[in-house]
């Protein structure tokens, strides 16, 4: 009897090893992976978008539920939303539903890749967060205690005018005529006060770089060289720029004559700085940067328009490292989420 009993008890425990063996085999089904919902670029009209799961458009907003922030459903304003080029980005990332083009990747409609870097192009990112802006202007990268910023440069003729954008005042140089005073800038110091030595200057160029004077050229009396306001004569991207150190007075910065000559043989001038050109992608900035260090002082950004023209609207600017931080400077933007109505979840409203 007892034999039979522990054959039993063997039997019974085998079954119960099997069934066990079989439960861990049984595959559970799993919920679908968040990575495999769709995901729709929200774009708004700042450049940025949101990517969300879904959305609709419900009298003067845009709800939706967000991919970002595990599903929830928030809303945004629909005039800070850009519908058609969201729809555009739908109608080129939607893949076939049928057919042997399942697994391929999206391709992207050219029209709308070309109008996404025309656009990006406008104001390219020069440093981590940091873009150009989209107003004609000129530029210098500086840093202030260790973090990069953009510091707006006016153009100045002296005691004729002070602009924002570009203009052209153009003035002869005779190369064979002794070192003399061409302008001269009010203070001691310039508004402007740099803290590196390598400034990067970046200049908009292009046929909006140089906004119309609203009237007829302006000649202006130079002492007998010939001198012709313009803003449409002269391209921008297509002078070459060196930075003069000027020659610091009382109440005053003096910019003396240089040997264009010189400056074309490749010659060092003493007081001038050449600086090298690169024309951003997409053709509206130029990137000038010094060919060598500033030494502290007051200088001037010239631009040399022929073998025989200065432009006499410059950009001044000083090299100071223990300078206070400028005025109205463009500092890095993170990228952050826009203040948007969060609404509860539909489980906690009822």
């Amino acid at each position: 009897m007892s034999r039979v009993r522990s054959g039993v008890y063997a039997v019974v425990f085998t079954l119960l090893l099997g069934s066990i063996a079989a439960r861990s085999q049984t595959v559970i089904p799993q919920p679908e992976s968040s990575q495999t919902q769709r995901r729709i670029h929200l774009i708004l009209k700042d450049g940025s978008y949101q990517v969300v799961t879904s959305y609709s458009v419900v009298g003067n907003v845009v709800k939706y539920v967000s991919a970002e922030r595990g599903g929830e459903h928030e809303e945004i304003p629909v005039e800070l939303v850009d519908l058609d080029a969201t729809r555009r980005w739908e109608k080129a990332h939607t893949p076939v539903a049928e057919g042997g083009d399942r697994g391929r990747a999206p391709v992207l409609d050219p029209e709308l890749l070309k109008e996404e870097q025309e656009r990006r192009s406008l104001t390219p990112m020069i440093e981590p967060d940091l873009r150009l802006p989209e107003d004609d202007s000129v530029l210098a990268l500086d840093e202030f205690q260790g973090k990069p910023e953009l510091v707006p440069l006016t153009q100045s003729e002296g005691d004729l005018n002070h602009v924002t954008g570009h203009s052209v005042l153009k003035k002869a140089l005779n190369p064979r005529a002794a070192a003399h005073q061409v302008l001269t800038l009010k203070g001691e110091k310039s508004f402007v006060q740099l803290h590196v030595d390598t400034p990067a200057i970046y200049l908009r160029i292009g046929e909006a770089s140089a906004p119309s004077t609203g009237g007829a050229p302006l000649t202006v009396d130079t002492h007998g060289a010939s001198s012709v306001k313009s803003d449409s004569d002269v391209r921008p991207d297509n002078s070459q720029y060196v930075v003069v150190r000027t020659d610091v007075r009382v109440d005053a910065r003096v910019v003396a004559s240089f040997s264009l000559e010189a400056l074309d043989s490749g010659k060092h001038i003493d007081d001038v700085v050449e600086m090298n050109q690169e024309t951003l992608t997409g053709g509206h900035w130029m990137k000038l940067s010094p060919k060598r260090p500033l030494e502290f002082g007051e200088y001037v950004l010239m631009e040399v328009i022929s073998e025989k023209e200065i432009n006499l609207g410059v950009w001044d600017f000083g090299v100071h490292p223990q300078a206070p931080e400028n005025r109205d400077v463009i500092k890095p933007e993170p990228k952050r989420r826009i203040d948007l109505e969060r609404r509860r979840p539909i489980s906690d409203q009822q």
